[in-house]
Protein backbone atom coordinates (compact mmCIF):
# COMPACT_ATOMS: atom_id res chain seq x y z
CA UNK A 1 0.00 0.00 0.00
CA UNK A 2 3.08 2.34 0.78
CA UNK A 3 3.49 2.53 -3.34
CA UNK A 4 0.08 3.20 -4.01
CA UNK A 5 -0.33 5.67 -1.36
CA UNK A 6 2.61 8.07 -3.08
CA UNK A 7 1.41 7.75 -6.39
CA UNK A 8 -0.89 10.45 -7.04
CA UNK A 9 1.83 12.63 -5.24
CA UNK A 10 4.20 11.66 -8.72
CA UNK A 11 1.53 12.06 -11.08
CA UNK A 12 0.24 15.02 -10.38
CA UNK A 13 4.18 16.06 -10.32
CA UNK A 14 4.69 14.41 -13.30
CA UNK A 15 1.32 15.75 -14.70
CA UNK A 16 1.91 19.38 -14.12
CA UNK A 17 5.58 19.10 -15.54
CA UNK A 18 3.93 17.69 -18.54
CA UNK A 19 1.34 20.51 -19.12
CA UNK A 20 3.43 23.21 -18.70
CA UNK A 21 6.07 21.75 -21.77
CA UNK A 22 3.99 20.41 -23.82
CA UNK A 23 -0.12 21.01 -23.10
CA UNK A 24 -3.27 19.07 -21.66
CA UNK A 25 -2.98 16.84 -24.52
CA UNK A 26 0.29 15.35 -23.45
CA UNK A 27 -1.78 14.28 -20.12
CA UNK A 28 -4.14 11.73 -21.81
CA UNK A 29 -1.24 9.05 -22.91
CA UNK A 30 0.75 9.77 -19.65
CA UNK A 31 -2.21 8.87 -18.04
CA UNK A 32 -3.75 5.80 -19.98
CA UNK A 33 -0.17 4.53 -20.18
CA UNK A 34 -0.23 4.49 -16.45
CA UNK A 35 -3.40 3.24 -15.62
CA UNK A 36 -3.13 0.56 -17.72
CA UNK A 37 0.25 -0.68 -16.15
CA UNK A 38 -1.29 -0.72 -12.72
CA UNK A 39 -4.97 -0.71 -12.40
CA UNK A 40 -6.19 -2.64 -15.32
CA UNK A 41 -5.35 -6.05 -13.83
CA UNK A 42 -6.80 -8.77 -10.95
CA UNK A 43 -5.37 -7.29 -7.78
CA UNK A 44 -6.04 -10.78 -6.46
CA UNK A 45 -6.13 -13.76 -8.37
CA UNK A 46 -4.64 -17.46 -6.56
CA UNK A 47 -5.50 -21.32 -5.94
CA UNK A 48 -6.95 -22.08 -3.37
CA UNK A 49 -4.81 -24.98 -1.52
CA UNK A 50 -7.73 -26.33 -0.24
CA UNK A 51 -9.36 -27.32 -3.08
CA UNK A 52 -6.78 -30.10 -3.78
CA UNK A 53 -7.07 -31.67 -0.54
CA UNK A 54 -9.66 -33.63 1.92
CA UNK A 55 -11.18 -31.20 4.10
CA UNK A 56 -13.26 -32.15 7.24
CA UNK A 57 -13.38 -30.11 10.58
CA UNK A 58 -14.94 -33.11 11.94
CA UNK A 59 -15.54 -36.49 12.46
CA UNK A 60 -17.19 -38.53 9.48
CA UNK A 61 -19.00 -41.95 9.67
CA UNK A 62 -19.32 -44.62 7.47
CA UNK A 63 -22.55 -45.99 7.32
CA UNK A 64 -22.77 -49.14 9.50
CA UNK A 65 -18.93 -49.25 9.92
CA UNK A 66 -18.61 -48.64 13.48
CA UNK A 67 -14.73 -48.76 13.51
CA UNK A 68 -13.04 -48.94 17.33
CA UNK A 69 -12.76 -46.62 19.77
CA UNK A 70 -9.93 -47.58 21.58
CA UNK A 71 -7.78 -46.37 19.08
CA UNK A 72 -6.36 -42.66 19.39
CA UNK A 73 -7.21 -41.80 16.37
CA UNK A 74 -8.47 -43.05 12.59
CA UNK A 75 -9.13 -41.94 9.32
CA UNK A 76 -9.31 -42.77 5.59
CA UNK A 77 -9.19 -40.22 2.98
CA UNK A 78 -9.98 -40.54 -0.81
CA UNK A 79 -6.82 -39.03 -2.67
CA UNK A 80 -8.68 -38.51 -5.95
CA UNK A 81 -12.00 -37.76 -4.87
CA UNK A 82 -10.68 -34.99 -2.45
CA UNK A 83 -13.21 -36.84 0.30
CA UNK A 84 -12.86 -37.32 4.03
CA UNK A 85 -14.32 -40.91 3.95
CA UNK A 86 -13.80 -41.60 7.41
CA UNK A 87 -12.39 -39.97 10.35
CA UNK A 88 -12.27 -40.65 14.06
CA UNK A 89 -10.55 -38.47 16.76
CA UNK A 90 -9.19 -37.26 13.18
CA UNK A 91 -7.86 -33.55 14.92
CA UNK A 92 -6.89 -34.99 18.31
CA UNK A 93 -2.90 -34.70 19.33
CA UNK A 94 -1.34 -37.93 19.12
CA UNK A 95 2.15 -39.01 19.47
CA UNK A 96 3.17 -40.39 15.99
CA UNK A 97 6.30 -42.50 17.13
CA UNK A 98 8.16 -43.28 13.67
CA UNK A 99 5.53 -41.70 11.37
CA UNK A 100 7.42 -38.88 12.38
CA UNK A 101 9.78 -40.50 9.56
CA UNK A 102 7.48 -39.70 6.93
CA UNK A 103 7.79 -35.68 7.14
CA UNK A 104 11.81 -36.63 7.89
CA UNK A 105 11.86 -38.12 4.39
CA UNK A 106 10.01 -35.49 2.92
CA UNK A 107 12.22 -32.81 4.02
CA UNK A 108 15.25 -34.49 2.54
CA UNK A 109 13.91 -34.83 -0.50
CA UNK A 110 12.75 -31.49 -0.23
CA UNK A 111 16.27 -30.29 0.03
CA UNK A 112 18.95 -32.45 -1.82
CA UNK A 113 19.15 -35.33 -4.50
CA UNK A 114 19.30 -38.66 -3.94
CA UNK A 115 23.02 -39.38 -5.08
CA UNK A 116 24.57 -37.14 -2.61
CA UNK A 117 27.23 -39.10 -0.28
CA UNK A 118 26.49 -38.52 3.62
CA UNK A 119 29.77 -39.13 6.09
CA UNK A 120 27.97 -40.84 9.22
CA UNK A 121 29.07 -38.97 12.39
CA UNK A 122 29.04 -41.01 16.11
CA UNK A 123 25.21 -39.29 16.72
CA UNK A 124 24.28 -41.50 13.55
CA UNK A 125 25.47 -45.06 14.63
CA UNK A 126 23.24 -47.87 15.33
CA UNK A 127 25.59 -48.09 18.87
CA UNK A 128 24.38 -44.45 19.86
CA UNK A 129 20.89 -45.97 20.81
CA UNK A 130 19.46 -48.77 22.58
CA UNK A 131 19.20 -52.21 22.27
CA UNK A 132 16.05 -52.80 21.47
CA UNK A 133 15.53 -49.51 19.41
CA UNK A 134 15.22 -50.04 15.45
CA UNK A 135 18.13 -49.33 13.18
CA UNK A 136 20.20 -49.44 9.91
CA UNK A 137 22.83 -50.68 11.23
CA UNK A 138 25.22 -47.48 10.49
CA UNK A 139 29.00 -46.86 12.02
CA UNK A 140 30.53 -43.71 12.67
CA UNK A 141 31.70 -42.48 9.56
CA UNK A 142 29.77 -44.68 7.39
CA UNK A 143 29.82 -43.27 3.75
CA UNK A 144 26.00 -43.59 2.16
CA UNK A 145 24.14 -42.42 -0.31
CA UNK A 146 20.67 -40.42 0.55
CA UNK A 147 19.18 -42.65 -1.77
CA UNK A 148 20.17 -45.42 0.70
CA UNK A 149 19.76 -43.50 4.39
CA UNK A 150 15.96 -42.93 2.99
CA UNK A 151 15.29 -46.78 2.22
CA UNK A 152 16.64 -47.64 5.66
CA UNK A 153 14.09 -44.61 7.29
CA UNK A 154 11.28 -45.78 5.70
CA UNK A 155 11.47 -49.60 4.99
CA UNK A 156 13.26 -50.59 8.19
CA UNK A 157 12.64 -47.77 10.14
CA UNK A 158 16.18 -46.99 11.15
CA UNK A 159 16.66 -44.85 13.29
CA UNK A 160 20.21 -43.94 12.98
CA UNK A 161 19.04 -43.08 9.53
CA UNK A 162 17.02 -40.65 10.65
CA UNK A 163 19.95 -38.29 12.51
CA UNK A 164 22.54 -39.25 9.72
CA UNK A 165 19.71 -37.69 7.46
CA UNK A 166 19.05 -34.67 9.70
CA UNK A 167 22.47 -33.73 10.40
CA UNK A 168 23.75 -34.11 6.30
CA UNK A 169 20.41 -31.76 5.49
CA UNK A 170 20.33 -29.34 8.41
CA UNK A 171 24.04 -29.46 9.52
CA UNK A 172 22.58 -30.62 12.83
CA UNK A 173 19.53 -32.31 14.15
CA UNK A 174 18.17 -28.66 16.06
CA UNK A 175 18.55 -27.39 12.27
CA UNK A 176 16.90 -29.68 10.90
CA UNK A 177 13.72 -29.70 13.19
CA UNK A 178 13.50 -26.14 12.45
CA UNK A 179 13.53 -27.10 8.82
CA UNK A 180 10.98 -30.09 9.48
CA UNK A 181 8.03 -27.91 11.63
CA UNK A 182 8.73 -25.51 8.72
CA UNK A 183 7.91 -27.80 6.53
CA UNK A 184 4.88 -28.68 8.62
CA UNK A 185 3.78 -25.00 8.65
CA UNK A 186 3.72 -24.53 4.69
CA UNK A 187 1.85 -27.75 4.37
CA UNK A 188 -1.01 -26.01 7.25
CA UNK A 189 0.08 -29.30 9.07
CA UNK A 190 -0.43 -26.94 12.17
CA UNK A 191 -1.08 -29.39 14.65
CA UNK A 192 2.10 -30.69 14.25
CA UNK A 193 5.38 -30.03 16.33
CA UNK A 194 8.29 -32.75 15.74
CA UNK A 195 11.32 -32.56 18.42
CA UNK A 196 13.61 -35.42 16.80
CA UNK A 197 13.68 -36.65 13.46
CA UNK A 198 12.95 -40.60 14.56
CA UNK A 199 9.99 -40.07 16.46
CA UNK A 200 11.63 -41.20 19.74
CA UNK A 201 9.18 -40.05 22.15
CA UNK A 202 9.32 -36.32 23.94
CA UNK A 203 6.22 -35.11 25.32
CA UNK A 204 6.45 -32.59 22.72
CA UNK A 205 6.37 -33.96 19.76
CA UNK A 206 3.14 -34.47 18.49
CA UNK A 207 0.94 -34.73 15.43
CA UNK A 208 -2.53 -35.56 14.61
CA UNK A 209 -4.12 -37.76 12.21
CA UNK A 210 -5.15 -35.03 9.70
CA UNK A 211 -1.68 -33.41 9.80
CA UNK A 212 -0.49 -36.89 9.10
CA UNK A 213 -2.57 -37.09 6.01
CA UNK A 214 -1.55 -33.40 4.97
CA UNK A 215 2.42 -34.58 5.04
CA UNK A 216 1.77 -37.80 3.36
CA UNK A 217 -0.14 -36.49 0.74
CA UNK A 218 2.06 -34.34 -0.09
CA UNK A 219 5.29 -37.67 0.01
CA UNK A 220 3.52 -39.51 -2.79
CA UNK A 221 3.89 -37.03 -4.99
CA UNK A 222 7.33 -37.73 -5.29
CA UNK A 223 8.18 -40.75 -7.19
CA UNK A 224 11.19 -41.61 -5.19
CA UNK A 225 9.22 -41.85 -1.85
CA UNK A 226 6.39 -43.89 -3.40
CA UNK A 227 9.35 -46.75 -4.76
CA UNK A 228 10.83 -46.92 -1.83
CA UNK A 229 7.76 -47.76 0.28
CA UNK A 230 6.37 -50.03 -1.83
CA UNK A 231 9.97 -51.84 -2.16
CA UNK A 232 9.95 -55.18 -0.47
CA UNK A 233 13.13 -54.86 -0.11
CA UNK A 234 16.49 -52.39 -0.06
CA UNK A 235 20.56 -53.62 -0.27
CA UNK A 236 22.48 -50.23 0.60
CA UNK A 237 26.23 -50.50 -0.52
CA UNK A 238 28.24 -48.52 1.94
CA UNK A 239 31.93 -47.80 2.46
CA UNK A 240 33.16 -47.85 6.32
CA UNK A 241 35.51 -45.35 8.03
CA UNK A 242 38.38 -47.75 6.88
CA UNK A 243 37.98 -47.89 3.27
CA UNK A 244 35.77 -51.26 3.20
CA UNK A 245 33.11 -51.84 1.65
CA UNK A 246 29.99 -54.12 3.08
CA UNK A 247 26.26 -54.52 1.84
CA UNK A 248 23.15 -53.76 4.29
CA UNK A 249 19.59 -55.62 3.26
CA UNK A 250 16.45 -53.60 4.86
CA UNK A 251 12.77 -54.88 4.76
CA UNK A 252 9.70 -53.46 5.29
CA UNK A 253 8.46 -53.15 8.98
CA UNK A 254 4.55 -53.47 7.44
CA UNK A 255 3.15 -56.59 8.45
CA UNK A 256 1.29 -56.56 4.94
CA UNK A 257 4.55 -56.31 3.63
CA UNK A 258 6.02 -59.07 5.39
CA UNK A 259 3.25 -61.66 5.01
CA UNK A 260 2.37 -61.23 8.96
CA UNK A 261 -0.86 -60.38 8.59
CA UNK A 262 -3.56 -60.86 6.02
CA UNK A 263 -4.42 -58.42 3.11
CA UNK A 264 -7.71 -56.41 2.99
CA UNK A 265 -9.51 -57.07 0.29
CA UNK A 266 -11.12 -53.73 -0.27
CA UNK A 267 -8.01 -52.42 -1.57
CA UNK A 268 -4.75 -53.03 -3.00
CA UNK A 269 -1.60 -51.96 -0.07
CA UNK A 270 0.53 -49.84 -1.86
CA UNK A 271 3.25 -49.16 1.11
CA UNK A 272 3.65 -47.01 4.02
CA UNK A 273 4.74 -46.48 7.50
CA UNK A 274 4.76 -47.82 10.50
CA UNK A 275 5.59 -46.78 13.89
CA UNK A 276 5.39 -47.83 17.47
CA UNK A 277 6.26 -46.49 21.03
CA UNK A 278 4.60 -47.04 24.43
CA UNK A 279 3.14 -43.77 24.69
CA UNK A 280 2.24 -43.90 20.98
CA UNK A 281 0.94 -47.20 20.72
CA UNK A 282 1.06 -48.91 17.57
CA UNK A 283 0.31 -46.89 13.90
CA UNK A 284 0.24 -47.22 10.32
CA UNK A 285 0.21 -45.23 7.78
CA UNK A 286 -0.42 -46.02 4.44
CA UNK A 287 -1.43 -45.62 0.43
CA UNK A 288 -3.82 -47.99 -0.98
CA UNK A 289 -5.01 -48.30 -4.18
CA UNK A 290 -8.57 -49.20 -5.33
CA UNK A 291 -9.79 -51.46 -8.69
CA UNK A 292 -9.91 -48.50 -10.70
CA UNK A 293 -6.69 -47.02 -9.84
CA UNK A 294 -7.97 -44.37 -7.25
CA UNK A 295 -5.82 -43.74 -4.26
CA UNK A 296 -6.90 -43.49 -0.44
CA UNK A 297 -4.52 -42.60 2.24
CA UNK A 298 -5.75 -44.69 5.63
CA UNK A 299 -4.31 -43.99 8.84
CA UNK A 300 -4.64 -45.54 12.51
CA UNK A 301 -2.86 -44.54 15.48
CA UNK A 302 -2.75 -45.86 18.94
CA UNK A 303 -3.79 -49.47 18.24
CA UNK A 304 -3.04 -51.71 21.51
CA UNK A 305 -1.23 -54.05 19.91
CA UNK A 306 0.21 -55.09 16.50
CA UNK A 307 -2.29 -57.79 15.90
CA UNK A 308 -5.30 -55.30 16.58
CA UNK A 309 -3.44 -52.68 14.63
CA UNK A 310 -3.83 -54.69 11.50
CA UNK A 311 -7.43 -55.84 12.02
CA UNK A 312 -8.36 -52.11 12.44
CA UNK A 313 -6.59 -51.24 8.86
CA UNK A 314 -8.21 -54.06 7.24
CA UNK A 315 -11.65 -53.05 8.37
CA UNK A 316 -11.24 -49.69 7.13
CA UNK A 317 -10.05 -50.54 3.82
CA UNK A 318 -12.37 -52.87 3.61
CA UNK A 319 -14.71 -50.07 3.83
CA UNK A 320 -13.55 -48.70 -0.05
CA UNK A 321 -15.85 -50.55 -1.86
CA UNK A 322 -18.81 -49.46 -0.29
CA UNK A 323 -18.06 -45.77 -1.10
CA UNK A 324 -18.04 -46.16 -4.79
Amino acid sequence: MKCIDKIPIYCCAALAAASLLTGCKAQEPIVADYENENYNRSLYEAHLYSEDLCVSSSDVQIEGFAGDSSLHAAALFDVNGRKVNYAYNMHERVYPASTTKILTALTALKSCSMDEVVTVSSNGAASSFAADASVSGLREGDQVTMEALLNGLLLCSGNDSAVAIAEHVGGSTEEFMAMVNAQAQELKASNTNFVTPNGLHDDNHYTTAYDLYLIFNECIKYEEFVNIISAPSYTADITGADGNQRQETWEPTSFYARGEAALPYGATVIGGKTGYTGEAGNCLVLLDQDDAGGSYISIVMGADSKPLLYEDMSAIINQIPNLQ
